[in-house]
């Protein structure tokens, strides 16, 4: 029996990442589709109406002036490049100031609302077929994400459980993060992950075809090369101007893999280490993030009869 997997990761709220996620099943004949955590955006823009009718906007740090009739077509850049936006007027802005409460509310609402239509999107998409989506939370997806993640007909939340995803593969799920200088709402200590991971891992009937879908990637390999910050959130520096580059994956995710070697390991979290890893007989693949131009990156996992076939990463 063989099936395909598309695997993506981190596509922070980019409307045109996740339409091109679900179209991915027809596209590359895949009957599996797993986004592994980050599903949600890192930005809210106030979109202000003045008296004059225009719109006053922040686009990637640069201040716009937008007619009302070339809003739409903003509002989609926006949403594609996963930020979120109101609008507003300068007075009621100018009430929000000095209560990040009222601001925080609004974020949550968005991205709630934003999620709810992703999921119905896909599972009328996905409507007629014989595919299998799985959609779980990463480090940085607020816990209220998790009362939209229900199992409906196509989309499924596989996180924190086993799930048999092929007749000869079963696949653990974990969402959370060692910790990070953002201190995101899903972080442990290394300890705790290990002992989450464990819990996991110690339910799976077959180790020789399991996937252990694991946000964090494991630690000292080339999936979890990430640039350092300081205490300010600001990047360090190394010789000649060049950033300085530090290994930021977990050493839980890592000594589990070694441990219980499963068939494949699928990671994300550090967008900027994309590749493939060997450690044993696992093969561990983090297909990298460039989210905020609407590109998704994937991999695309061939199985036969339990065994790994074939793997190669993509990009579109």
């Amino acid at each position: 029996m063989k099936s395909r997997i598309f695997f993506v990761s981190d596509v922070h709220g980019s409307e045109r990442c996740f339409r091109k996620f679900i179209n991915a099943a027809k596209f590359y004949d895949a009957q599996i589709l797993i986004l592994g955590g980050d599903i949600t955006g890192k930005a809210l823009i106030p979109i202000v109406e003045g008296p004059d009718g225009n719109f006053r906007l922040s686009m990637h740090g640069e201040d716009k002036t937008v007619k009302k009739k070339d809003l739409p077509d903003y509002q989609v850049r926006l949403r594609n490049s996963g930020c979120y936006y109101f609008v507003t007027t300068d007075r009621e802005l100018e009430d929000m100031s000095g209560r990040p409460d009222k601001v925080d509310a609004i974020f949550l609402e968005q991205m709630k609302a934003v999620l709810a239509g992703w999921i119905a999107l896909a599972e009328e998409r996905l409507k007629g077929t014989d595919v299998k989506c799985y959609i779980s939370p990463g480090n940085d997806d607020k816990l209220e994400m998790d009362e939209l993640l229900k199992d409906g007909e196509h989309v499924f939340n596989p996180e924190n459980s086993v799930v048999s995803i092929t007749p000869r593969n079963e696949m653990i799920t974990l969402g959370y993060a060692n910790p990070t200088p953002w201190h995101s709402p899903r972080e442990v200590s290394e300890e705790k992950l290990e002992e989450m991971i464990t819990a996991l891992a110690d339910k799976v009937t077959d180790r020789s075809g399991s996937i252990f879908n694991l946000h964090v990637p494991p630690q000292g390999t080339d999936l979890d090369r990430a640039p350092a910050v300081n205490s300010d959130l600001e990047y360090e520096k190394a010789g000649m101007g060049m950033l300085k580059m530090i290994s930021a994956g977990s050493t839980a995710v890592r000594s589990a893999i070694e441990r219980y070697q499963p068939l494949l390991g699928l990671h994300g979290h550090i967008h900027e280490s994309r590749g493939f890893a060997r450690l044993g007989r696992t093969v561990c693949i983090n297909p990298g993030s460039d989210y905020g131009d609407g590109t998704l990156r994937g991999a695309l996992i061939g199985l036969e009869d339990g065994a790994l076939k074939e793997y190669m990463l993509t990009s579109g």
